[in-house]
């Protein structure tokens, strides 16, 4: 039988008109989720954008769905370099999807921006539980999970502690630890409004890897983010080791995703 969801010529792939629906409501918490707690979400050009100052990760700040003529989308990559450039960032950072126009690529060579990313969106079909040894992090997790988080990404730890304690205060998002005796052996942050969850960030202790504890983390935050209201949970991989974990914890490929950057440090003074 043929699955009504998805494309024939690509069965591991959402049809075009269902992915692009997919990809509006995952584009729609991406932005909200990106603006907690101080961000703005707004539009520049034919892009829909979000700027957060206190968050130091890309995910608070990004364009997305540039869904215009050639000329509008060109004019708003130009537009995004200062848009970006006027709140310190070092780069302006652009994630296409069905929502962005097929000429996006030819359009951003062009323009000097780069595709730096190859990513799958992906969706949950499975079954959620929450494990036993997953909790809820509180204020007493955040330098535990700043340590991981910094160990992984290049970022202030101060502005990290900061980001992740609004998030604590928010209701829309979860965040979720494993022990490792006195320390945090890994943490998975969510964020779940109008219906749509996401899945956002797991890290997981080095020495604690390969041990299904990452698994856990992820499922508990399936779960987690159902409890709160979200019909529909996704996320968003790496191509191959991100996708084949994703599977094991019970999603699915919806749509590819590629990440475009354009360093705007020349703009900065």
């Amino acid at each position: 039988m043929v699955d009504p969801l998805r494309d024939p010529d690509d069965p591991e792939l959402l049809d075009p008109y269902q992915s692009r629906s997919l990809a509006i409501l995952v584009e729609g918490a991406r932005l909200a989720s990106g603006a907690v707690r101080y961000g703005r979400v707004g539009r520049v050009g034919c892009a829909a954008v979000v700027i957060n100052r206190e968050n130091p990760l890309p995910s608070g700040n990004f364009g997305c769905a540039l869904d215009g003529s050639s000329v509008e989308v060109a004019s708003t990559l130009l537009q995004l370099e200062q848009t970006f450039a006027d709140v310190g960032r070092a780069e302006a950072v652009v994630y296409a999807s069905p929502t962005t126009v097929d000429e996006i690529e030819g359009i951003a060579d062009d323009s000097g921006w780069y595709a730096v990313e190859e990513l799958q969106t992906v969706v949950h079909r499975g079954a959620a539980a929450e494990s036993d040894e997953v909790r809820r992090a509180v204020d007493a997790d955040l330098p535990g999970i700043v340590e991981l988080l910094s160990d992984e990404l290049v970022g202030n730890r101060e502005r990290l502690s900061r980001w992740l304690g609004h998030r604590l205060d928010d209701p829309r998002c979860a965040v979720l630890v494993v022990d490792d005796g006195d320390r945090i052996g890994g943490f998975v942050s969510g964020f779940a409004e109008r219906g749509v969850g996401l899945v956002e960030q797991c890290v997981v202790r080095p020495a604690r890897r390969r041990r299904g504890v990452g698994r856990s983390l992820v499922v508990s935050a399936v779960s987690v983010l159902r409890s709160a209201g979200a019909n529909l949970v996704a996320a968003q991989v790496d191509e191959g080791p991100g996708e084949r974990f994703a599977e094991a914890c019970g999603f699915v490929a919806a749509y590819p995703v590629t990440a475009y950057v354009r360093r705007v440090d020349e703009l900065l003074d």
